[in-house]
């Protein structure tokens, strides 16, 4: 098996419990989400249309697309509100040094609706 590794995508200090960051990473765009404290990353981009959910409406633990007002529960990707059926790539997230980091090539199952 091969070895975890770990990017960093942007220090933790720099998002505020309740705000998302987009951050790129290679080819992937991701939504940077602290939900009370808590760092969740997820694909940017909305599954129901061009959407940026570190764009979007977070509340509680839910983030809401500003295309079309679909939402995802931010710590599974699950979508919990139509239009989106059809759930977010995540990762696990490690706090390495105060950065907020994952493994690119380690997203975890994609859980729909």
């Amino acid at each position: 098996m091969a070895a975890s590794t770990l990017v960093p995508l942007c220090p933790a200090a720099d998002i505020n419990p309740g705000t998302a960051r987009m951050v790129t990473v290679g080819d992937l765009n991701l939504a940077v989400f602290n939900v009370g404290g808590q760092f969740f990353v997820t694909q940017n981009a909305c599954t129901h249309g061009p959407g940026s959910l570190a764009d979007g409406f977070m509340e509680g633990d839910q983030v809401e697309c500003d295309f079309h007002g679909g939402r995802f529960h931010i710590p599974s990707g699950k979508p919990s509100a139509p239009p989106c059926t059809e759930g977010l790539q995540t990762w696990d997230v490690q706090l390495v040094d105060g950065q907020i980091c994952i493994d690119p090539a380690a997203p975890r199952p994609v859980q729909n609706a």
